[in-house]
């Protein structure tokens, strides 16, 4: 981060403020957007680097402004702690591999979760059925992805639709997930040397922009048509991951 140019600690942080805002208006996207965008200028492992304290700072406030603690985190716990299991794999796999081809798993989760988003019911019945064992696996798989690429919102997207989850709570159980995920993700970087004192101070900007940014979303929320803004960001998100393909095929 030291021996970044001005315009590019500039463009990082033109990030997390387009990030923070569509996390404070959605409720959901930090993530989703900031890691597919850092990749553009840099690889996977780094972006998700340069993520780590702005994404859990973002995730702690998200948790503290939502309320309905009892709807979301009293039942679905056992998501957050498989989702940390899950969390440890992925990013010790991330840590001992390549990180080039991830910018495809980048890509693919966020079309996923463009479908996923579109999507009114999904036929899984044995989920609600089932669900400390649905808990388990969606927590795994959701783990997993966010460890290798920062990005667990499409499995949980097609999860809470599934059990029908209110918007409320269902953002909740997203940012308890993501939390969780992230405090994991810091503590597995940091036993692999690759997290430093020197990288939390110099990305603490950045998470005092992004928390800014979310407070500026949360404020924006009723004042913009919320299909309008989906559109929109749905719009951006297809874009990113075209350009990740594009770029992850231009530097073979």
């Amino acid at each position: 981060m030291e021996d970044l140019s001005y315009i590019t600690l500039a463009a990082y942080a033109a990030i997390m403020l387009l990030a923070g805002l569509i996390h404070g208006t959605l409720g959901l996207g930090f993530p989703l957007v900031a890691t597919p965008l850092l990749a553009l200028f840099t690889d996977v492992r780094t972006a998700i680097l340069i993520t780590l304290l702005p994404t859990a700072s973002v995730n702690i406030v998200s948790i503290l402004k939502g309320g309905r603690w009892s709807e979301s985190i009293g039942r679905f716990w056992p998501l957050a702690l498989f989702a940390v299991l899950g969390s440890i794999a992925g990013t010790r796999f991330l840590v001992i591999s390549d990180p080039a081809p991830f910018k495809l798993l980048l890509a693919a989760l966020v079309l996923l979760y463009l479908f996923a988003s579109r999507v009114k019911a999904i036929r899984m019945r044995w989920v609600s059925n089932h669900l400390a064992l649905s808990m388990a696996m969606f927590g795994l798989i959701a783990g997993f992805a966010a460890g290798t690429t920062n990005v667990m919102v499409p499995i949980l997207i097609i999860y809470t639709l599934e059990l029908g989850l209110e918007r409320t709570a269902m953002v909740q159980v997203f940012n308890l997930c993501f939390l969780a995920g992230k405090l994991t993700q810091i503590a597995v970087f940091a036993h692999a040397g690759m997290l430093t004192g020197s990288l939390l101070l110099s990305t603490t900007p950045l998470a005092v922009v992004a928390v800014a940014a979310l407070f500026g979303g949360m404020m924006l929320t009723h004042r913009i048509p919320t299909e309008i803004y989906r559109n929109i960001v749905r719009r951006v998100l297809l874009l990113l991951a075209l350009l990740l393909v594009i770029q992850y095929f231009l530097q073979l």
